[in-house]
């Protein structure tokens, strides 16, 4: 809100503003015009986007998450790392990055597989801070995971023109990076301290693992095959949601039938006691998809789309960026990732994006690299600054779990 604001002063006295930054200034009928009467201001694009794609794909994760597919995740990790050197935080690593597929927050990630993992982790031996950090940095990393990626993926798309498809495509093998790259620190930090594994006998089996919740995954796989055949990301989300609930439906009667079979219980009682507690699990995961914190920092940030467009601002920063790197594309690089992170640290990532899409990217664009690429780069390092002091938001969350200081 507050740089929203700041732009808006902005608007109304470029003229007290020397140098190329200055403009002649704007009357406040000029101002609230373009904001409200285009699409170029509050209800522009960021506002759409988040009203059509960005919400259903929130919904479709609390929609996922309610039916347990967390937990399972959990539980295929530890089945496939916990015995491991270091299993427990690798087991964070994994199951982060497995839910960071449904879930395109970062905090949300943290405080969803956290509270299990940092735990595990300090039970084993890993200091609490590091416990947390392990944590927050692999939570981070699932607003870059495909198959749903961070909100900031879905505007990305509409700002370049191009599929959603071609942006998870793109991201997938940094993702896939990043999550190597946190894995071999939590190995080098594991054989340091001489931690061991977890005892096979404690461990779930894989095979039992999949064979009791592998049918979570079912609307996962139905939005991977719906976003390949050229289906948008609003019917694809909308189909997924509708798959979750039937699924869900069906598992959880058949569960309570066989239970009910099996202890010689009232079948007919069983089941109805059973929908009833699935219409209270699907209100909940509506309440839980709101994301009315998203639709408010997009609309703040059309606030800011519409000072660019008006006072052509972006191409004076741009200009100013290229000017301080002297044409320099390392430079440039470098100055555009310090104000990704910077941003980052007071805007939502969605919000953070959207801005340096209309005031970075272009100047990275002028040495020839393709707009995917300066995209991406910009949102990369804006998602860092979850995990970047003073305002580290991930970290903060992992920390209340692991009763440690945020900034250890």
């Amino acid at each position: 809100t507050l740089v929203a604001v700041c732009f808006l002063l902005y608007a109304k006295f470029g003229n007290l503003i020397p140098g190329m930054m200055g403009h002649p200034g704007f009357s406040m009928k000029r101002i609230v015009a373009h904001m409200y009467l285009t699409t170029e201001g509050l209800f522009g694009m960021p506002l759409g986007v988040s009203a059509s794609f960005v919400f259903l794909f929130i919904l479709f994760g609390a929609f996922l998450h309610s039916t347990g597919l967390g937990k399972f995740f959990i539980d295929l990790a530890l089945a496939a790392a916990g015995r491991f050197v270091g299993g427990p935080a690798k087991v964070a690593v994994l199951a982060s990055g497995f839910f960071g597929t449904i879930s395109g927050s970062s905090v949300a990630n943290t405080v969803s597989t956290g509270t299990f993992t940092i735990p595990l982790m300090k039970s084993v031996g890993y200091r609490g801070a590091f416990a947390g950090a392990v944590e927050a940095a692999s939570s981070t990393g699932g607003q870059i995971m495909p198959p749903i990626m961070g909100a900031a993926a879905f505007i990305m798309a509409q700002f370049l023109g191009v599929g959603y498809v071609e942006i998870a495509k793109a991201a997938l093998i940094p993702a896939l990076l990043y999550y190597l790259a946190v894995g071999f620190m939590v190995h080098m930090e594991a054989k340091r301290l001489g931690l061991k594994g977890i005892p096979k006998e404690r461990l779930p089996r894989a095979w039992f693992v999949l064979r009791q919740g592998g049918y979570l995954l079912i609307p996962i796989f139905v939005l991977i095959y719906l976003l390949i055949q050229g289906y948008t990301p609003l019917k694809s989300a909308y189909y997924c949601i509708l798959a979750t609930v039937i699924i869900s439906l069906v598992a959880n009667n058949w569960k309570a039938w066989a239970g009910a079979s099996s202890s010689g219980l009232n079948v007919g009682h069983s089941l109805a006691q059973c929908n009833r507690q699935a219409g209270k699990d699907i209100l909940q995961a509506m309440e839980n998809g709101l994301a009315l914190g998203v639709a408010a920092a997009c609309a703040c940030t059309g606030f800011v789309i519409g000072v660019v467009t008006l006072t052509g601002v972006g191409l004076k920063l741009a200009n100013a960026i290229l000017t301080l790197s002297a044409g320099s594309f390392a430079l440039t690089l470098f100055f555009t990732m310090l104000a990704s992170i910077v941003l980052g640290m007071g805007l939502p990532t969605t919000a953070k994006y959207i801005v340096l899409a209309t005031i970075a990217a272009p100047a990275i664009q002028t040495f020839g690299v393709p707009m995917l690429a300066a995209h991406l780069f910009i949102m990369y390092f804006g998602i860092l600054a979850d995990l970047t002091p003073p305002v580290a938001l991930a970290a903060y969350a992992a920390a209340g779990i692991a009763r440690s200081e945020p900034n250890a």
